[in-house]
């Protein structure tokens, strides 16, 4: 192995290292028994963030309007979690999605029934609030708030 492969692997990182070598990761969402491609199958980073950014500009919208009356700036921002965190707990416990999500063809379902409970949806956004867990993805794409809660966001 020359020098220009050795730094070449080292920055696509470790998941294509160990591919390279021969290890067989699978698609995403295969262990957990959803199929590769279209509905069901595990959202891509892209649409769960265009997802998120809409359902954040409309709870900042809405603390702004009805709630600060006006721009305040620490007040403003803490109102917006707040309602984030109504909006994700009523709309993912009774539906399965946010606004956003529905606009991007996304779904919140849980693994085990297919429809999370109100208890796993108040998990799951409370640690969506906290942002740290939402970081730290499994190798399916799952953040940890998902997996803490036994759930998984899939296209519809």
């Amino acid at each position: 192995m020359d020098k220009r492969e050795a730094v070449g692997s080292w920055l696509s990182g470790p998941r294509a290292a160990a591919e390279d070598a021969g290890v067989d990761f699978g698609y995403r969402g295969e262990q957990l028994g959803l199929p590769e491609q279209g509905p069901g199958s595990i959202a891509r980073p892209g649409r769960r963030f265009g997802a998120l950014a809409v359902d954040w500009g409309l709870c900042l919208l809405i603390a702004y309007g009805l709630i600060t009356h006006g721009y305040q700036p620490g007040a403003t921002g803490n109102w917006a979690l707040l309602v984030f965190f109504v909006l994700g707990v009523l709309t993912v416990g009774t539906i399965g999605f946010t606004p956003g999500k529905r606009l991007f063809g996304l779904r919140v379902v849980d693994l085990a029934t297919g429809q999370p409970t109100f208890l796993r949806s108040v998990l799951r956004t409370a640690l969506l609030c906290v942002a740290i867990p939402a970081l730290i993805w499994d190798r399916d794409g799952r953040g940890l708030h998902d997996r803490l809660a036994r759930t998984v966001e899939v296209r519809i």
